[in-house]
């Protein structure tokens, strides 16, 4: 599961990872939350492109928008049967600029505890994602998108069972190439990150609450508590 995440690049330098040639200039953001706008990329007419969606997916197919409980993720294994997901796999493939996301341990008797887990180096990586196109009846027009999870790997599984699918760049063309690459191509690449890719460190539960998005969010909490199989997938409360 992963509910918060962040973006810290300059606007050019996710620009130039990606490739794509135009996006509006936008703040560094340390928490961002469901159903608020993100920045994902994708192909348009064989071309990469940036573009701003809502943060949980709305299937075409459902006739208004519900409040609660958005679909901000979506599991790999079961993302060509689900009906919300199977269309957006095989058709509207995206990519989540990240910096960092944030995951929360849950003990027994115990308030959840946040963790921030970026790469070693802190640098900008992409998670895989599906976008979607929703109109309503009077013609409203919405476009929304939400990341894939899949196992955690050895380093994560302590605080959470689940992580992001993080894509390599080789992998990343071959998602975006819908074109070329069918669902069940890429299927393979929506596996765990490499053990050593990804580090974690607790953090302030000040990231609990939205309207918080500073840089301070980031700093490490040095206590760190004995972290054992946590208790719970969920983490609608915090929201």
């Amino acid at each position: 599961m992963c509910g918060r995440y962040t973006i810290t690049s300059p606007p050019e330098t996710i620009k130039s990872y990606f490739g794509y040639s135009e996006q509006p200039n936008f703040p560094p953001r340390y928490n961002i939350a469901p159903t608020q706008p993100i920045p994902i990329v994708r192909m348009n007419a064989e071309k990469v492109e940036f573009a701003l969606v809502r943060w949980g997916l709305v299937p075409a197919w459902v006739k208004e928008i519900s409040p609660s409980k958005p679909l901000i993720n979506a599991r790999a294994e079961t993302l060509l049967e689900k009906p919300s997901f199977k269309k957006a796999a095989m058709r509207r493939r995206c990519l989540l600029p990240v910096n960092g996301y944030y995951e929360w341990y849950r003990a027994k008797d115990a308030p959840p505890l946040p963790y921030y887990i970026q790469q070693k180096e802190g640098d900008l990586f992409a998670i895989a994602g599906v976008w979607e196109h929703w109109q309503d009846a009077n013609g409203n027009e919405l476009e929304s998108a939400a990341l894939i999870t899949t196992q955690a790997n050895k380093t994560l599984s302590p605080i959470h069972h689940r992580m992001p699918v993080i894509l390599d760049k080789a992998a990343q063309e071959r998602w975006l190439n819908v074109a070329e690459c069918s669902a069940k191509e890429v299927y393979e690449d929506l596996i765990p990150a490499d053990d050593e890719l990804l580090m974690a460190h607790r953090v302030s539960a000040r990231v609990n609450k939205v309207a918080n998005d500073d840089p301070e969010l980031l700093t490490a909490i040095i206590d760190e508590p004995e972290l054992t199989e946590q208790d719970s997938d969920t983490q609608m409360s915090l929201f």
